[in-house]
């Protein structure tokens, strides 16, 4: 599902919540994860006496009564005689079920009991003699419901052109739903081939996964309806079905590498998909060329679905959107609308090879899916549009919302032990999702962008069609790039939380700073723990004349560490944290942060790394470890600040400030503090010159600016002064 950067803290689920949008976690606190061999433990799994291979589901929806026929043929193997077969089964009335050997002149046996248990969503088959060991077919007839749940196969209603109400069927299975739609092995190590049939009146149209094999009349009852077989899909996972019935036009275009993308919306709107099918083309192209396996399916489907719980959902050969994240009219879009369409796109795109073709084998490995995908939404669109500078933007949007959650003691480990495959609800969240990126980029920064390529290409090849488990993409990168990854990447996986990296000395001793370091687990609340963590800290660190050195390996509770410096000492800076690519605060001395300010006034001091000074300096003083006196100093060094994605980090502070004042300080302080505010944001809206209305000279970055500007201009320093005169009286 699309990431949380849409659900501002998952889409979210998406994913900004991009961050979650339908499933919000509850964030229980974890203990550390188990090691590799214990995780398997405790788990509540299907038994793997009977496991299958191949399904055949045939369907037959009724959108008047909004209730479905449906008959599957199950092709298993069976690893030991038994004579019970147990699946996953929800909402579905079951008719009969019978079992037939591979063998020659095998008799078909009927069930003699079937029994569903309601609480673990399972329908046991007993049959009265034992099923010999070998292949074999389980068919099971049973009667399914078109709810209205956005969950399982579902119905929808929308507004045709001409304003009537109108019916379509639709699906969402992750993670636990495929099963309200037919009887399965429904966990994601369970891969096997699907071949779906669905009987549909003529007027309607419907797709799946993968192309259409055949298209023939048929009766059921009295109507004539039209019976559609698709071609056998890849081996996936059961989540990752879909099926969609209803009324459509489309866009389509094919990718330079010959893959047929199509998009489609609602009857009428076949225009407002070309912006998401261009986008798309380009991406399938980009992950082509980036994972070394070529996109494995004939088609790539895109649909927008009126009624749909998350932001999107990665679906096999068939993506499902909700339809703000599909269809924008470029004509009036905002460049918000663009941008978030474009990450939905690419984020779900990603899917298709990291989480589709290579599948985590249980959902404690979520992150593997979500994590991934929202570093690959900015790496791709950022290819596509570098005019939207995602990576700037990542610093107060998906980090912040990492380590806005993660600094919370309710918090979990991105690798969180799940038994009950119910438990994954609570962890589509900015820890899947934007922590998980937050560390993607990390790994990325240390290991080099050639060797972190060449592992995921080894990865891709090596384990396409089956299911892994963190430590398989570890040792992939491990083998590329010859660094110890999972020593440095276990510590921000298996634990909650992240450091404070705290600079307790700082000395210039001719042509070095000396700096004596500290980590230490940073809580929001301030609250000094008793807990001791530490964590394998990359540190990126910056001075005037170093710069893009290679990360420093922070492994113990200090760290003395040398880097150089110019001349000029009064005009030095040190930033630890160059490029903001380590998810952690750091905390500098008050001279420190003084010859920052004096850095950033003299704009030797990127977008991103204000922000991130901005955001830790309003987290450590929220947490007590910062005077807020000290901190309004600090934020008096942006006054003039002109780009977008500084004042996205501004912007929180100074709106967090605003709230905080106003709950409590005396009058005469929220009045210096508003005072100041409108001091700062006045004279940016006046340096950046932009204006009241869109000019064509306009860049991308220009018009989001305009829009935060106006926004906080109008909370802390609307009056005369600012407001443009109005057109002249008749």
């Amino acid at each position: 599902s699309s990431c949380p950067r849409g659900l501002k803290p998952p889409s979210y689920r998406s994913e900004t919540a991009a961050v979650a949008s339908a499933h919000r976690a509850r964030c229980p606190r974890r203990s550390l994860m188990a090691a590799p061999a214990d995780k398997a433990a405790g788990r509540v799994l299907l038994p793997d006496a009977v496991v299958p291979s191949r399904y055949e589901v045939r369907l037959v929806p009724d959108l008047e009564r909004f209730v479905f026929d449906g008959e599957t043929k199950i092709e298993v193997d069976v690893n030991e005689a038994t004579n019970e077969v147990k699946v996953h089964a929800k909402e579905l009335q079951i008719a009969s079920a019978t079992f037939q050997g591979a063998e020659a002149g095998a008799e078909e046996a009927s069930a003699v009991g079937i029994n569903q248990d309601l609480k673990m969503m399972t329908v046991t088959f007993t049959f009265a003699e034992m099923l010999p060991v070998g292949k074999g077919v389980l068919s099971i007839k049973y009667v399914g419901m078109l709810n209205d749940q956005m969950a399982g196969f579902y119905r929808s209603q929308y507004k045709d052109i001409h304003g009537n109400t109108k019916v379509m069927a639709s699906t969402q299975f992750e993670s636990l739903d495929a099963r309200r739609c037919f009887p399965c092995w429904d966990e994601p190590s369970r891969k096997a081939i699907f071949a779906l049939t669905l009987v549909v009146d003529p007027s309607l149209t419907a797709f799946s996964n993968m192309p259409e094999r055949s298209v023939k009349f048929t009766k059921v009852g009295s109507k004539r309806m039209r019976e559609i077989s698709f071609m056998d899909s890849p081996r996936m996972s059961t989540y990752l079905v879909a099926i969609v019935v209803g009324e459509f036009d489309f866009v389509q275009a094919k990718t330079e590498h010959g893959v047929l993308v199509r998009v489609y919306t609602p009857p009428g709107r076949a225009a407002a998909g070309t912006f998401a099918l261009s986008t798309a083309t380009k991406a399938l192209d980009i992950y082509d060329d980036f994972f070394g396996v070529p996109y494995p399916l004939p088609k790539l489907d895109m649909v927008a679905i009126p009624e749909f719980a998350a932001g999107a959902m990665e679906n096999w050969g068939l993506v499902s959107y909700r339809e703000v994240d599909l269809l924008i009219d470029l004509k009036t879009a905002s460049g918000q609308q663009k941008q978030r369409v474009s990450i939905v796109v690419t984020h779900e795109l990603a899917h298709q090879w990291f989480g589709n073709l290579v599948t985590m084998a249980w959902w404690d490995d979520l992150w593997l899916n979500e994590g991934f995908a929202s570093w690959c939404e900015n790496y791709a669109a950022d290819l596509i549009y570098p005019e939207y500078r995602l990576w700037d933007q990542f610093t107060s949007d998906t980090l912040a919302a990492a380590l806005r959650l993660d600094s919370l003691k309710t918090s979990h480990p991105i690798q969180v032990p799940i038994n009950h495959a119910e438990e994954v609800e609570e962890v589509f969240d900015a820890i899947s999702y934007c922590k998980g990126a937050s560390v993607i980029r990390m790994a990325h920064a240390v290991l080099g962008h050639e060797h972190f390529r060449a592992g995921l290409q080894a990865y891709m090849k090596k384990h396409q069609y089956s299911n892994t488990e963190t430590f398989h993409l570890w040792g992939a990168w491990s083998d590329a790039s010859g660094k110890p990854v999972k020593d440095i990447m276990a510590s921000w996986t298996e634990q909650m939380g992240f450091p404070l990296i705290e600079v307790k000395a700082c000395a210039f001793s001719g042509s070095v700073a000396k700096l004596t370091l500290e980590q230490s687990w940073f809580l929001a609340s301030g609250e000094r723990s008793s807990e001791e963590k530490h964590w394998t800290v990359p540190l990126f660190i910056r001075t005037s004349v170093a710069e893009k050195r290679a990360p420093i390996m922070m492994a113990s509770k200090t760290l003395e560490v040398e880097v150089p410096i110019g001349a000029d000492a009064a005009a030095e800076f040190v930033l630890i944290n160059e490029g903001v690519l380590t998810p952690v605060r750091v905390a500098y001395t008050d001279d420190m942060l003084e010859s920052l300010s004096k850095a950033v006034r003299a704009g030797s001091i990127l977008a991103s790394e204000r922000a991130a000074l901005v955001m830790d300096a309003y987290a450590l003083a929220k947490a007590g470890r910062l005077r807020v006196d000290r901190l309004v100093r600090f934020l008096a060094g942006f006054r003039g600040e002109k780009d977008y994605c500084a004042w996205g980090a501004l912007s929180q502070v100074l709106l967090g400030l605003q709230k905080l004042f106003l709950g409590g300080a005396p009058e005469e302080m929220y009045t210096n503090f508003m005072s100041f505010a409108a001091d700062l944001v006045l004279r940016s809206w006046e340096v950046a010159s932009l204006g009241w209305e869109a000019r064509a000279e306009d860049g991308f970055m220009d018009g989001l600016l305009r829009g935060l500007l106006m926004t906080l201009v109008s909370r802390f320093a609307a009056g005369p002064e600012w407001l443009p005169p109005g057109p002249p009286r008749p």
